[in-house]
C-alpha cells in the first residue's frame, strides 16, 4: 500500500518507480504495455495469468521454441503467477493481493470485474489507497461502454483511421495495434499522476483511473476539433502529406528509396528551394508565408519530387542536412539495426532467451539520473506463483497444493 514518502529518502540512482507494487490482470496488449512501462522504470509487476495457456500473447505472431518472440519483450521485468479468476478461491487470492499492492491494472470488458466481486467498490473496502486502473475500448461510462473494444475498431471510432490514408480510398491501417499502445501509455501516465497524489497525501488517497482506447486515439487529433468547431472544417485524409503545412511530403529517390522532407519554416523553405535550383520560389516573398505555400502546394511538391528523383537517398539526405533542412529516410527494422543513431541512443537491449541473445526495444523516455532498464525477459508461465504466494501472502505448501488441486492456481 502506498505510504507517504519524503522525496529526500529516494536513493540517487534508484529508478523512479522503485517501491511501487503493481498487480496486472487482464490480457493481450493495452494493460500489458502499461505494466511494461511501469516495470521498466522500477515498479514490481505481478502478472496474473490463467492456468494452462497463460496470456494469449505467449502464442501470437512469430513463435520460436513454443513462445512468441514478442512475449519476451512485452513481459520483461514481470513476475508471472497463475490464478483462475472464475473461481471463488482465485478471486479471494486477488483480494488478498490487492491488500498488498499499490496499483491494479485490468483491461476486461466493463462490468466483468464487478461480476467477480473485484470491482473498485469492493476493492476500496480492502485497500482505499489502491490505484485501480481500468482500460477498455470505450471507457467505463457512456452508451457504448459495454461494447467489445479492440484497437482496430477504436482507432476508427477515435478518428485516427479517417485521416489516415489516400483521399477517396479505404483508410489505411498501420501494421500495428496503435490504439492499444496509446492506451497503455495513457494508463501509465494516469497511474503515475495518481501515485504522486498518494505519495504526497498518504494512505486512503487511491482512485480509479479510467482509460479508453478510443480516447487515447482521440487525444492525438491535434487541431481537428477546434478547426471543426471554429470553422466547420472536417479534416480529410491527405495521403503522404499533412493538410495546411507545405512542404511536408514523401518523395522517391533515384535508387527507389523513400525520403521525407519537411521544410515548412521560412528559412528552411528558402534553403530547400535554392538547393533544388528554384531560386524563383526562394525569392518569392509570398511563399515566405505558409498559407501562400499551401495554395501552391502542387507546384512546390512537383519541383521537389523532380529534384529528388535525380539523386540516390544518401545524397539527398546529405545535401539537405548540410543545409539544415529537415530530412530523413523511411526505415524498416533492418535499417534501424544498421543505423548509427539508433545504436548511439541505445534503442536495443539484449536479453538471453533459451541460451540465445534476443534484442528487444528499450523504452522511452530517457531519464538522465534514474533511467529505466530491462532486468530480465518475460517469465515462464507461473514461474513466480509459489514465491509470491508464500512470500507476499504467507501461504504454506499444503495450501498451495490444495489450491492447485481445486484448479484455483
Amino acid at each position: 500500500m502506498v505510504k507517504e514518502r519524503d522525496i529526500s529518502d529516494v536513493a540517487p540512482n534508484e529508478r523512479p518507480l522503485e517501491g511501487m507494487k503493481v498487480l496486472e490482470l487482464g490480457q493481450i496488449l493495452a494493460g500489458a504495455f502499461t505494466t511494461t512501462i511501469l516495470g521498466y522504470f522500477g515498479a514490481e509487476v505481478i502478472k496474473v495469468e490463467p492456468p494452462g495457456e497463460g496470456d494469449p500473447i505467449r502464442n501470437w505472431r512469430t513463435v520460436k521454441d513454443g513462445t512468441s518472440l514478442w512475449w519476451w519483450s512485452l513481459a520483461r521485468n514481470k513476475q508471472s503467477i497463475t490464478i483462475n479468476l472464475k473461481s471463488h478461491e482465485g478471486q479471494q487470492l486477488v483480494r488478498r493481493l490487492c491488500e498488498k499492492c499499490d496499483v491494479l491494472i485490468e483491461n476486461f470488458r466493463p462490468g466483468q470485474m464487478e461480476k467477480w466481486g473485484l470491482g473498485p467498490t469492493e476493492i476500496k473496502q480492502i485497500n482505499p489507497s489502491l490505484i485501480y486502473t481500468r482500460i477498455s475500448g470505450y471507457g467505463q461510462t457512456g452508451p457504448y461502454s459495454s461494447d467489445p473494444g479492440f484497437a482496430s475498431v477504436c482507432e476508427g471510432f477515435g478518428g485516427f483511421r479517417y485521416v489516415n490514408g489516400v483521399p477517396g480510398e479505404i483508410p489505411v491501417r498501420p501494421n500495428l495495434s496503435l490504439g492499444d499502445t496509446l492506451a497503455g501509455i495513457h494508463a501509465a501516465l494516469g497511474v503515475c499522476m495518481a501515485y504522486i497524489r498518494c505519495l504526497r497525501h498518504g494512505e486512503g488517497k487511491g482512485q480509479v483511473v479510467d482509460v479508453s482506447i478510443f480516447e487515447s486515439v482521440f487525444n492525438m487529433l491535434e487541431a481537428v476539433v477546434p478547426e471543426y468547431s471554429g470553422a466547420g472544417e472536417v479534416r480529410e485524409p491527405s495521403g503522404s502529406t499533412i493538410k495546411g503545412i507545405v512542404p511536408s511530403n514523401t518523395y522517391r529517390c533515384k535508387d527507389g528509396k523513400l525520403v521525407i522532407i519537411g521544410a515548412n519554416t521560412k528559412g528552411m523553405f528558402e534553403r530547400l528551394m535554392r538547393v533544388i535550383g528554384r531560386d524563383d520560389f526562394a525569392d518569392d516573398k509570398r511563399l515566405a508565408i505558409n498559407s501562400e505555400r499551401v495554395v501552391q502546394e502542387k507546384v512546390i511538391d512537383e519541383a521537389i519530387a523532380k529534384w529528388v528523383a535525380t539523386l540516390p537517398l544518401k545524397e539527398v539526405t546529405a545535401i539537405l542536412k548540410g543545409q539544415a533542412v529537415a530530412v530523413g529516410p523511411i526505415l524498416n527494422v533492418e535499417d534501424m539495426f544498421a543505423d548509427p543513431h539508433y545504436q548511439a541512443r541505445g534503442a536495443f537491449e539484449e536479453v538471453s532467451v533459451n541460451g540465445e541473445i534476443l534484442h528487444i526495444p528499450s523504452i522511452a523516455p530517457r531519464l538522465e539520473e534514474t533511467p529505466g532498464r530491462t532486468d530480465r525477459p518475460g517469465p515462464q508461465l507461473g514461474e513466480h506463483t509459489d514465491r509470491i504466494f508464500k512470500g507476499l501472502l504467507g501461504l504454506d505448501d499444503e495450501t498451495l497444493k490444495r489450491l492447485r488441486h481445486m484448479g484455483a492456481i
